[in-house]
C-alpha cells in the first residue's frame, strides 16, 4: 500500500514535469561573461603589470591577460596587494578568478591553487653587488646577509638546500618588500645578497647596474597563472585553449621577445654611463624632447632614447662620416626638413624628430605597435629601402614581415653577398640597426623606470610608513642584526626586543 503510495506520488511529479523549471548551474566563464568583468590578481612590476607614463599599463602579464580578456570579450580589473602572500592567499579563497603575477609553479602551492601551462621558464638566482666578492656556493652566504620576500618559491628552496647539506643557512623572510626592491637595497648595498627569477633579473640589472648574478639555487622552473581549486573546470579549459593559441600562432614567443629580448643587450659599462648622463647632460635638454614629443605625438621619453644612442646627448657630436649634433642628421637631411644649424640642440631634436615622424608615417599600416615603432627606428638606421628589403627577405623565408623579431634576424644578412644580391638596394651594414633598436629600446625602458619609481614615490606618501621609511627601518634591523651576529649574540629574544 505504502509502496502504490509513493508511485502515485512519483508519477504525479512526472506528470507535472512541464510546470517545473530545473536551472543548471551556470558555469564560471558563464559568471564571468555575464558580469562584463575578469578580476585579475598581480604585482607591480616590470617583470609582471607597470604604468605607463602616458596612462595605460604594461608588462608581459598585462599583455597575455588583456589578450585573454579580449577573447572573452570581458574588461579587467587588476588588484595589485601590498603584499605578495596576499596574492597566493586571494587566489586560495577565490577573491579573484586569476593571478598573473610570474608565479612559480612548485609543489606545495599546487595543494592549494591550480596552474594554467606554463608560459615561461626561469631560474632563481642569488644576486650581489659589484665590488663585494662573488659567492660561489651556498657556505659562501653563511656570513652575510641574505633576504628574500616573505611568500615566495624562493623560500622554498633555500629551505631545501638547508635541509639537504647546508645547516649554518639563515635568511630574512621580509614582508613588506618585494623583491624588486630587495634588489635594490643590495644594488645600495645595504644588504648582501637577496634571490630573484632570472627573468626579473635580465630586466632589473638594467635599473640597477651594480647587480651580479652570483649563482643558481634551483634547477628550472616554470612561470604559470594560478586559479582557485574548484570543481568547475570552465575557466581553467578556457584559459588553456587561450595558451595552446598562443603557442602555436608564435604569439607567446613575440610577447616574449617584446619584454624581454633586448634586455640583455646593455652592458653594466653602458648602464652606468647612461646614468651619469642622465643627470649632467639630459636636464639641459629634456625641454626640447618634451616640447617637440608633443608636436608630434611621441613620448619624448623616445626621442631623448634616440638622441642618447646618436650622440649621447652632446649636442657638438660628429661622426666620421659627416652627420652631427644631438640627433646625428645629415648634411642633407638637415636640409630637407628645413634644418639650418645642425649642432643647435633646439632645432636638431626638432629635426630628428620629424625625420622619425616621417619614418613612422611610412611603415605600412598592417604593421602593430610596437613592431611599427621598433622598424621606424630602423629606418631611421639604415634607411626605408633596405628595410623593406629584410621584410622581403623575411616573407620570402617563411616568416612574419611584420614582426620586429622575425624581421632583425634578416637585417644583418644584408651584409653578406649572397643575401644582398637577391634584394633591390643591395649591400648593407644589417647588423646595426638591429642593435641601434635594441639599444634605443632599452634606453627608453631605463627612462620609463625613471618615472616608474617617481610614482612609487608619490604613492607612498600616501601611506603611514613609506617606501623610504620601510628602507630605513630595514637597514636599521640588518645593521644591528650584523652587529648582533658578529658578536655572537643573536638570538630570537633579541630580534624580538629590537622589534
Amino acid at each position: 500500500m505504502r509502496f502504490a503510495l509513493l508511485s502515485s506520488v512519483i508519477l504525479t511529479l512526472i506528470s507535472c514535469d512541464n510546470n517545473i523549471s530545473i536551472t543548471p548551474p551556470v558555469s564560471k566563464l558563464e559568471q564571468i561573461k555575464k558580469a562584463g568583468v575578469l578580476q585579475v590578481a598581480t604585482r607591480l612590476d616590470p617583470s609582471t603589470y607597470y604604468p605607463l607614463p602616458e596612462g595605460g599599463h604594461s608588462g608581459l602579464e598585462y599583455d597575455l591577460v588583456m589578450l585573454f580578456a579580449k577573447q572573452l570579450g570581458v574588461e579587467v580589473n587588476f588588484q595589485t596587494p601590498n603584499h605578495f602572500e596576499a596574492i597566493l592567499q586571494k587566489t586560495i579563497t577565490g577573491d579573484i578568478d586569476i593571478a598573473a603575477a610570474g608565479l612559480t609553479i612548485t609543489r606545495e602551492r599546487k595543494k592549494n591553487i591550480r596552474f594554467a601551462p606554463p608560459y615561461h621558464e626561469v631560474t632563481e638566482q642569488v644576486i650581489y653587488r659589484s665590488g663585494t666578492p662573488r659567492p660561489k656556493k651556498v657556505a659562501d652566504l653563511f656570513n652575510g646577509i641574505l633576504e628574500i620576500t616573505q611568500g615566495t618559491s624562493h623560500a622554498e628552496s633555500l629551505k631545501k638546500l638547508k635541509q639537504i647539506s647546508n645547516p649554518n643557512l639563515n635568511w630574512v623572510s621580509n614582508k613588506n618588500l618585494d623583491s624588486n626592491q630587495l634588489l635594490s637595497l643590495v644594488n645600495d648595498g645595504l644588504i648582501d645578497y637577496t634571490v630573484a627569477d632570472s627573468n626579473q633579473v635580465i630586466l632589473m640589472r638594467r635599473f640597477y647596474p651594480n647587480l651580479y648574478v652570483a649563482f643558481n639555487i634551483s634547477k628550472p622552473r616554470f612561470l604559470a597563472w594560478a586559479l582557485p581549486l574548484s570543481d568547475d573546470d570552465s575557466l581553467f579549459q578556457e584559459v588553456t585553449r587561450f595558451f595552446e593559441k598562443i603557442k602555436n600562432d608564435k604569439t607567446l614567443i613575440q610577447l616574449l621577445d617584446r619584454h624581454y629580448g633586448h634586455a640583455e643587450k646593455l652592458t653594466a659599462f653602458g648602464k652606468i654611463k647612461f646614468y651619469q648622463h642622465q643627470k649632467t647632460r639630459l636636464p639641459e635638454y629634456k625641454p626640447y624632447f618634451v616640447e617637440t614629443g608633443k608636436k608630434y605625438n611621441i613620448d619624448w621619453r623616445l626621442l631623448a632614447a634616440i638622441g642618447y644612442q646618436e650622440s649621447h646627448w652632446e649636442k657638438s657630436a660628429i661622426s666620421p662620416t659627416g652627420v652631427r649634433g644631438i640627433m646625428m642628421l645629415t648634411n642633407n637631411t638637415a636640409k630637407q626638413l628645413g634644418i639650418k644649424n645642425r649642432i643647435d640642440p633646439k632645432q636638431s631634436i626638432q629635426g630628428g624628430a620629424l625625420y622619425f615622424h616621417q619614418r613612422l608615417k611610412k611603415i605600412p599600416r598592417r604593421v602593430q605597435e610596437p613592431d611599427r615603432t621598433w622598424f621606424a627606428l630602423a629606418s631611421y638606421n639604415i634607411g626605408f629601402g633596405h628595410l623593406e628589403d629584410a621584410r622581403l627577405l623575411t616573407e620570402c623565408y617563411g616568416s612574419n614581415p611584420n614582426k620586429w623579431i622575425d624581421v632583425k634576424k634578416f637585417l644583418p644578412k644584408l651584409s653578406l653577398e649572397y643575401w644582398h644580391k637577391q634584394t633591390k638596394h643591395g649591400y648593407a651594414r644589417g647588423g646595426e640597426p638591429v642593435v641601434y633598436v635594441e639599444n634605443i629600446r632599452n634606453y627608453y625602458d631605463l627612462l620609463i623606470w625613471q618615472h616608474y619609481q617617481k610614482l612609487q614615490q608619490l604613492k607612498s606618501q600616501t601611506t603611514q610608513l613609506s617606501f623610504m621609511d620601510k628602507i630605513f627601518e630595514t637597514y636599521f634591523m640588518l645593521e644591528l642584526r650584523k652587529r648582533l651576529t658578529q658578536k655572537n649574540l643573536i638570538n630570537q629574544d633579541e630580534l624580538s626586543q629590537a622589534k
